[in-house]
């Protein structure tokens, strides 16, 4: 941890939460709520209370009733809340509106993710793709977010694109506008670079699987322990905390299971109930490697109540980077913490597992049930390769299941299970069984 973060740890801002429900069901509204509190803890941030309004619609002007605004600025200033922060996407009116009634700085629920990402971006793409998102989402509220912009430095709610504090919001539009445009031209460049990663992958036929599922449902954690269980050299490990976004930089790394039945497994960000679409549109050159995937392996937090609505925030965010028709497998994480199951690994069909992702015997079926999907594209062959082709020899060595290979006059005789493409690629040295 570096010193930057620990010196935001010490620092931990007083806010007020709120949030309008309109209509929804009551333990959606509820979720979203502890979810709201979840997020600002990730953010370093003291939740000191929290003011609901049940409501038809949401005020245009205000966002909740002008009577209940005055009821969070009697409790704002009775608990001392240093910023509020709203459970919605306020509109550039509503924000300047509220922050000269609650005389207070606001931030809303959109502001407060990209405050967390920008808190958790490591690597120069991230912070390329977080810098976008947040001046995206600043340009319409210039004159809206002054009050929330220029707090004293040191807290956690600014919205600098560089740390608390560390900018005043005097970037006028233009110098907005062109610094998105750069940040588009680098983004670019950057998913130029993994698309030749991508394609040398591809050429190498090494299958990429990537876990997708909502933050802290346990992506990491199963990344972790596959590099324990297959990997004999010490590889280096992703971040692993019970906090939201506690990783964003996408990590892959290759899986060794042993007979050339390797893949490489991807952890990709975590999906959240209303991500902003900005941020969306932001980590699509990361996201792009599950675009590629061969598999996807969406890991569910079982033991939470309301996982069935991860999976769905998770689907339609899916949806949203135009994901093709990539084979799933449905990963329920954390049963052994769930009431809705006693016996775990347990597998349903080719699409569904129930596993404990620190449980040595739920990751050797997992292994198995990803190996089964990503190689059923290999069939056996039987090749009779001449001597003087040692590197058709070493291909199918290093990228085929070899069975058997037995030394005859004219060359090896190996009988292996390959992928289809190469067992037609070289249909001239098959040797029928």
């Amino acid at each position: 941890m570096n010193r930057e973060t620990e010196k935001m740890k010490e620092v931990y801002e007083r806010v007020l939460l709120v949030g309008a429900d309109c209509g929804t069901d009551g333990e959606e509204f509820e979720r979203s709520m502890k979810e709201m509190e979840n997020l600002a803890r990730a953010c370093f941030m003291e939740p000191v209370g929290m003011i609901t309004q049940r409501m038809e619609n949401i005020n245009k002007g205000l966002y909740i009733g002008p009577g209940k605004v005055e009821e969070v600025k009697e409790a704002a200033l009775a608990l001392e809340a240093e910023l509020v922060i709203f459970d919605g996407s306020l509109t550039p009116s509503q924000l300047r509106n509220l922050q000269k009634e609650l005389e207070k700085p606001v931030m809303d629920r959109t502001a407060l993710i990209l405050d967390i990402f920008e808190k958790r971006a490591r690597t120069r793409e991230a912070r390329l793709q977080v810098e976008s998102a947040k001046l995206k989402y600043l340009l319409p509220r210039l004159v809206g977010m002054h009050g929330a912009m220029t707090r004293q430095g040191g807290t956690s709610g600014s919205m600098s694109s560089r740390g608390a504090g560390e900018k005043k919001i005097e970037l006028d539009r233009r110098r907005i506008e062109h610094r998105i445009a750069e940040l588009s031209r680098e983004l670019k460049a950057v998913s130029r670079e993994r698309k030749v990663q991508r394609k040398r992958r591809e050429d190498d036929r090494i299958p990429l699987v990537a876990l997708v599922g909502y933050t802290n449902a346990g992506k990491s954690t199963i990344m972790n322990a596959m590099l324990d269980a297959y990997m004999k050299k010490e590889e280096k490990k992703v971040l692993e905390k019970d906090m939201l976004f506690a990783t964003l930089d996408t990590t892959v790394r290759r899986i060794n299971t042993g007979n050339n039945r390797d893949f490489l497994l991807s952890d990709t960000v975590g999906f959240i109930h209303k991500l902003p679409h900005d941020l969306v549109e932001a980590f699509h050159s990361t996201l792009e490697e599950v675009e590629s995937a061969d598999l996807l392996l969406l890991v569910v937090d079982y033991a939470d109540s309301g996982y069935r609505e991860q999976i769905k925030t998770t689907k339609e965010t899916l949806q949203k980077l135009n994901i093709g028709e990539i084979p799933v497998i449905t990963v329920y994480n954390k049963s052994d913490k769930s009431d809705e199951i006693t016996v775990y690994p347990k597998r349903t069909g080719e699409d569904r597992i129930y596993i404990s992702a620190k449980d040595e015997a739920s990751l050797q079926m997992l292994t198995e049930m990803i190996v089964q999907c990503v190689y059923e594209d290999y069939v056996p062959a039987q090749f009779l390769l001449p001597y003087s082709e040692g590197g058709l020899i070493s291909y199918f060595s290093e990228n085929a299941h070899v069975f058997e290979r037995d030394y005859e006059e004219e060359g090896i005789l190996m009988k292996v299970k390959c992928h289809k493409a190469d067992k037609d690629k070289y249909a001239g040295y098959l040797r029928n069984t």
